[in-house]
């Protein structure tokens, strides 16, 4: 004890009971919040592991996925068809959430649409249209689902694939294989009126506008005819 207590027995005595008030006080607090503070604790430093253990096996199925997709790949470069089946098989039970195995819905099918293999073409990109977390990736599985069908000539079928096109970058594209639906059906009128509607959404730079200009000259219309028409409208509006 500091020699200056022991000259005060008193003010020693006064710190002791304050120093056991306190005590006691941390002694109360902790008996009514001590179980609540304990698992606060304990939920954070379990969601913190969570977040780690998390990240560790996002990380770990990125590398099995991309793994099992060059095998993809070099199956596809091949020309193995079968394997390909297998390998994408096996992507879409262990890492159907990946963009990986979406992408490889997309290549898959295109091989087995190359070798013939129709119905596995239409069942890969029917898996990427209702599995794929992107709507770049649905569209597409939709467009080239469309496409397959109008080969098939199930017209309605492609028509309502090309029906659940939402992403508004893949609109022009969706008009303009409606348009080569229509046109497989026989209505040129739709037809034109989707491939110029398909023609007046693309970005001007793009190449693949001559295409749909090109569709357009099939049926007797002109691209120049579609962009004058909402002038010549307002033109009579006005009279």
């Amino acid at each position: 004890m500091p020699a200056s207590l022991r000259a005060d027995p008193d003010m020693a005595s006064n710190l002791d009971l304050q120093e056991q008030e306190q005590l006691d006080e941390l002694k109360a607090f902790w008996k009514q919040y001590g179980n609540l503070i304990t698992w606060v604790l304990t939920l954070v430093l379990a969601g913190f592991a969570g977040v780690n253990g998390w990240n560790y096996w996002q990380g770990k199925q990125a590398v099995q996925a991309g793994a099992m997709f060059e095998e993809l790949d070099k199956a596809a470069q091949a020309g193995d068809a079968e394997r390909v089946a297998r390998v994408f098989g096996d992507m879409k039970d262990r890492f159907g959430r990946t963009t990986l195995a979406w992408q490889g819905g997309l290549l898959a099918a295109k091989l087995q649409a190359e070798k013939g293999k129709l119905d596995d073409a239409r069942a890969s990109l029917v898996w990427v249209a209702e599995h794929a977390g992107d709507e770049g990736y649905k569209a597409t599985a939709h467009l080239r689902l469309a496409g397959l069908l109008v080969d098939s000539k199930a017209y309605d079928e492609a028509l309502k694939q090309l029906d659940a096109v939402t992403a508004t970058e893949f609109a022009a594209l969706a008009q303009d294989r409606r348009g080569d639906v229509l046109a497989a059906q026989g209505k040129k009128a739709e037809a034109a009126a989707a491939w110029q509607a398909a023609w007046k959404a693309m970005d001007e730079k793009l190449d693949y506008r001559r295409v749909v200009e090109a569709k357009l000259n099939t049926v007797g219309q002109s691209a120049e005819a579609a962009a004058d028409k909402p002038a010549a409208a307002a033109s009579g509006a006005a009279q």
